[in-house]
C-alpha cells in the first residue's frame, strides 16, 4: 500500500489528513495519484460559523428582535469550540453497479435501495464516495440535558448548532473529494444520506458494513440511528456525466426537516 503526501494543501489549512490510501494510479503511469481514502479533524474556527446563520436557520429574520436568542447562541458557540469531536471520512469505490428496474445501487457486491431520487442522482457516477462526519457526543448530550431540565430554548440551539457544525464540515470534505477529482477530468454530485428521498435509513447497516475502520468511531443502533446523534453519512457520485444538483425540497420527501421549514417560512 502507498502513503502519498496530499499536494496543493499547505501546512496552515483547515483540513488535518490523518491518512491517505488505497491509491488508484492511471495505467499508463503519468495520471496524478488519485487518493481513494481520507480522514479529516476540524477545529469548530473551520467551520466558519457564526450566530447569525444560526438565526437563520432557526427561522429569525432581519431586524426581528433576538438579544435574548443571540446571546444563547454566542455562548453556546464559544462553548462548542472545547467540547466538539469533528471528525469525518470518505472511502472511493469503483466497483459500482446501477439497476434501472430497482432503482439500486450495487458497491463490492452490496446492494442499496436507494430509490428513484437517489439513484437518478448518481446513476452516471463511475464510482461512489461513502461518507461518514461527527461533530462528537457532547453537544447532542448537553442538548438532551437542557431538555430534560425544561430549558427547551438553550436545549433547541444546542441541536441546531450540532446539526450546523456536522453539515458544514461535510461541506468541507466534499470540496475537498471535488478538488481531488477534477484533475483526472471528473465532477461530483451533491451528498446523499439514508433516510431521506426515500432511502430506507436501516441501509445505514450495510453503509457501515463498506466503513469497518470507521474514523469517525461512529456506532449505529439497532434501529440504525447514528451514535453520537449529530452525524451524517451517505453517498456521494463522482464521474465524468454527473452533476452537482442543488437540493430543492421538492426533491426531497422528509415533511420535518427544519430546512423545509424555514424556506416555507421565508416563502
Amino acid at each position: 500500500m502507498n502513503v502519498y503526501p496530499l499536494r496543493g494543501i499547505e501546512k496552515r489549512s483547515i483540513i488535518n489528513i490523518f491518512y491517505l490510501a488505497e491509491v488508484k494510479d492511471n495505467l499508463n503511469g503519468n495520471q496524478k495519484p488519485i487518493m481513494k481514502n481520507k480522514e479529516f479533524r476540524f477545529d469548530l474556527k473551520d467551520l466558519k460559523l457564526n450566530s447569525s446563520q444560526i438565526e437563520s436557520i432557526m427561522g429569525f429574520k432581519e431586524g426581528e428582535d433576538r438579544e435574548i436568542v443571540t446571546n444563547i447562541i454566542e455562548e453556546i458557540l464559544t462553548e462548542s469550540h472545547e467540547i466538539s469531536n469533528i471528525k469525518a471520512q470518505y472511502k472511493v469505490f469503483s466497483n459500482v453497479q446501477f439497476y434501472n428496474e430497482s432503482k439500486s445501487i450495487e458497491i463490492n457486491k452490496i446492494s442499496f435501495a436507494v430509490k428513484k431520487i437517489v439513484y437518478g442522482q448518481l446513476k452516471k457516477s463511475d464510482s461512489v464516495a461513502i461518507f461518514l462526519c461527527t461533530a462528537g457526543e457532547e453537544i447532542g448530550i448537553r442538548s438532551k440535558k437542557a431538555m430534560q431540565e425544561r430549558d427547551f430554548l438553550r436545549g433547541y440551539i444546542y441541536d441546531v448548532i450540532g446539526s450546523e457544525i456536522v453539515e458544514a464540515a461535510a461541506d468541507l470534505i466534499q470540496a475537498e473529494l471535488e478538488k481531488s477529482v477534477l484533475e483526472s477530468g471528473n465532477k461530483i454530485t451533491n451528498r446523499f444520506s439514508p433516510g431521506y428521498c426515500g432511502w430506507d435509513v436501516a441501509e445505514q447497516h450495510k453503509l457501515f458494513q463498506l466503513t469497518p475502520d470507521n474514523f469517525c468511531g461512529i456506532r449505529l443502533t439497532e434501529s440504525a440511528l447514528m451514535d453520537p446523534v449529530k452525524s451524517i453519512s451517505g453517498f456521494i457520485g463522482i464521474g465524468k456525466n454527473v452533476k452537482n444538483n442543488p437540493y430543492t425540497c421538492r426533491m426531497c420527501d422528509f415533511k420535518d426537516c427544519i430546512y423545509r421549514r424555514v424556506r416555507e417560512k421565508k416563502g
